[in-house]
């Protein structure tokens, strides 16, 4: 049997080849083409279960052949992979265009919004019909036949431009390697990077350090090389990927003009001003000029902060390191009218030098206090505190050695969810943290003694983490922590529904604008003591008996601190579950992270927040402007629009250079595109949702069940402020966002 027809468990990854993928995708497309001219032809009035179900039956099948394909070709990318892959899509998105402009589709959904059977139906269902609804005419089911073809055509050849940046993003950054012989201009990098970089140059057979533009290699080398021109080279090089710089087949910039171009007229297509007003159609802001005056309004609290930290770090780069010098390099940064000689490629080097100055620490420091062995255990734990749940290893097919899997269990031994666990780069796998599901959760059909009727939820967890070395496991900086808490966030909205319909179960249905408010709540507890210091131990206690990751899974021992709560009182009692120390067991409390140090970093949790929200905000002006008020191909260019944007909000203003629309992914190659500010939308939600926590307990479980019900239980089931309000008790407010990131003190 062809692997990827398999729909009885998890995919079969070992067995998945490239010859698979057209047979099984061809197979699909014409069983359910045939089934909806069969719906299409039965005269009967529709209801729910003689029409949408037998839809929904099959269009998840396709879904779950196509996406271990998407999935593999994400982690194990391989040109044979790519080609056979890049083939299918076009047939995919063909297939999904025409049932969005199915008129006779949409006019069988409309008869059955219209129909009696409507008023009886769940909440959830009804959602999903008025989602169709509104998708159909979002699809152009109206349009005439003229413009149907034409919205075709644009719909197949954006998908195709999409998947070449993202193909050619991957090529140029394995494309770059530098090696370096001599150990003295290597100064200042720490012990375990310089390792790294020794085994990946022996693996390339050559001698000396190796280095790469993947995250764990550059990042260090932007933070802690001392040796300028260094950074500057590696700068250059991440900051000028698939553009003009590079080969001319990686070159990104004519597939960003096609881009937003058709992009541009499928909106006009479909009767809408521009592509932003498109894109907010089926999301909770109301339209673009809402979101631009969103951004401002906050770039406008954040700005005096940002010259702040833009005006510390000028003058210590100054007077402790010497970084005055003339370049005739462009200026960083113009600040009424005044020049510095601070480079882009310093600002990382000068910012951790100050940091550690400033605060006492470094993130080198806190990194020896985090091996996976200890994080890991800690999130579960923190999870399984909140919500009344046990993670715990299991085994299922996966597509490397290193990729792990668990099962979620809650107090009952029921199964709940499944997740595969991916944490380390390599060059088959594109950059950056993603979540994406695998099974999503609906009811089969009626409950049985073993299956309970229920489909299991299942969801990839991606990162692109250090892989370990030397015979201890990986550790991770306090920001990695961060992004893998971000990413269980997303997995547990996927996981803990509890919806019973495919199409509004875990994060289908959400509004694109508030998906991210589970990842970011979650990156609160990462400065909870109480969490963070049950999920520490300094990498040098690591058992040698206990290999680099774990390789059977097992994350948990018995004897730890327990969680304690902010304000623990008789009805907020947890039981004494614990976190684990290690698999040795021989971890003492002394070997976790000091109290001391952990103050230290929560006094520098906001260290030039003000910077980070002015980037934040620059991308996401950038993304809605170009995205509504651009043309592609006029006078002026993508660059140039970044270039005013940056003009208007901006304080570090990067090198002439630097190409980052060339790599921003989230708009040109994934779901971002006119939706960029969520990010920052649904921090405003995520920041008030978790202001309730400390208001009663950050590890409250009374707490937690009602974020789990409200928001995590309810997926696109209703609206994404309903849920909010349900759980807050009214709409959110910014002013828990501004008082996380230290946004409302005086200057």
């Amino acid at each position: 049997m062809n692997p990827l027809l398999d729909f009885t468990g998890l995919p079969r990854f070992a067995e998945i080849k490239p010859e698979h993928v057209a047979p099984a995708i061809e197979q699909l497309l014409a069983e359910n083409r045939v089934l909806i001219a069969r719906l299409l032809s039965d005269s009967a009035q529709p209801t729910w279960q003689n029409f949408v179900a037998p839809m929904e039956d099959a269009n998840e099948r396709v879904s779950r052949a196509w996406g271990p394909v998407g999935h593999l070709n994400a982690v194990m990318n391989s040109p044979e992979l790519r080609e056979v892959y890049n083939a299918t899509l076009p047939r995919i998105t063909q297939y999904y265009a025409e049932l969005g402009q199915n008129l006779a589709l949409f006019i069988k959904f409309k008869a059955l919004h219209n129909s009696t059977e409507f008023a009886g139906l769940s909440a959830a269902r009804k959602k999903i019909i008025e989602n169709e609804l509104r998708d159909f005419r979002l699809g152009g089911a109206e349009l005439p036949d003229a413009q149907k073809a034409r919205y075709l055509q644009i719909q197949e050849r954006l998908a195709e431009l999409s998947s070449r940046f993202s193909d050619n993003l991957l090529d140029a950054t394995n494309d770059y390697t530098l090696v370096i012989e001599n150990k003295d201009e290597l100064s200042g990098l720490p012990d375990d990077v310089l390792q790294a970089a020794q085994e990946a140059a022996r693996a390339a057979d050559k001698s000396g350090w190796l280095f790469t533009l993947k995250a764990p290699s550059y990042m260090p080398v932007m933070q802690y090389a001392d040796n300028r021109a260094l950074r500057e080279k590696m700068y250059r090089a991440y900051g000028t990927r698939a553009s003009e710089f590079g080969k001319p087949e990686l070159d990104n910039t004519r597939l960003m003009d096609e881009i937003v171009k058709l992009r541009g007229e499928e909106a006009q297509l479909l009767g809408f001003a521009n592509f932003g007003e498109l894109s907010l159609a089926s999301k909770m802001a109301n339209s673009p000029q809402q979101v631009v005056e969103f951004m401002r309004e906050l770039a406008q609290r954040a700005r005096p902060f940002a010259e702040k930290d833009l005006s510390e770090l000028r003058e210590f780069a100054r007077a402790e390191l010497g970084i005055s010098d003339p370049s005739t390099e462009p200026v960083l940064s113009v600040v009424e009218g005044l020049r510095t000689g601070l480079q882009s490629w310093d600002v990382g080097y000068a910012s951790e030098k100050l940091r550690e100055q400033r605060y006492a620490f470094s993130e080198q420091e806190v990194k020896q206090y985090f091996p996976e062995d200890a994080v890991l255990p800690g999130m579960f734990k923190l999870v399984e505190t909140l919500y009344g749940l046990r993670i715990e290893a299991a085994s299922a097919p996966v597509w490397h050695d290193d990729v792990r899997f668990f099962d979620i269990r809650d107090d009952r031994g029921q199964l709940v969810g499944q997740f595969y666990l991916d944490l380390y780069a390599r060059n088959s796998k594109r950059g950056g943290a993603w979540m994406d599901d695998v099974i999503t959760r609906r009811r089969l059909g009626p409950d049985t003694p073993t299956t309970r009727g229920i489909q299991t939820p299942v969801a990839y967890l991606n990162c692109n983490f250090s892989a370990p070395m030397g015979g201890k496991p990986a550790v991770f900086t306090h920001d990695e922590v961060i992004t893998l808490f971000h990413e269980f966030g997303h997995g547990l909205h996927h996981l803990l529904t509890e919806v019973e319909d495919l199409a509004v179960s875990g994060i289908n249905g959400v509004e694109w604008d508030a998906v991210e408010l589970p990842s970011q709540f979650m990156e609160n507890f990462c400065w909870e003591w109480d969490v963070v210091h049950g999920m520490t131990r300094h990498v040098a206690t690591a058992s040698s008996e206990q290999g680099p990751a774990q390789r059977d899974g097992s994350v948990r021992e018995s004897v730890a601190a327990p969680l304690q709560q902010n304000k623990p009182n008789a009805s907020q009692q947890i039981k004494k579950d614990s976190y684990s120390a290690s698999r040795e067991g021989g971890a003492s409390d002394g070997e976790k992270l000091p109290r001391a140090l952990f103050d230290k970093m929560l006094a520098a949790k906001n260290f030039q927040s003000g910077l980070q929200t002015l980037r934040q905000i620059e991308f996401s002006l950038f993304d809605m402007l170009m995205h509504s008020n651009f043309e592609a191909g006029s006078d002026k260019s993508i660059l140039q629009l970044l270039d005013e944007v940056r003009a208007e909000v901006a304080v570090l203003i990067p090198p002439a250079f630097h190409r980052f629309p060339h790599s921003f992914s989230h708009i040109f190659a994934g779901g971002y595109a006119a939706g960029y500010y969520s990010y920052k939308w649904a921090e405003v939600l995520s920041a008030d949702a978790y202001s309730l926590f400390e208001e009663n307990g950050v590890l409250n479980p009374d707490v937690g069940a009602r974020f789990r019900s409200e928001i995590l239980a309810m997926g696109g089931s209703r609206g994404a402020m309903q849920s909010f309000t349900a759980f807050r008790g009214r709409e959110p407010s910014i002013d828990a966002l501004l008082r996380h990131n230290g946004l409302l003190e005086t200057c």
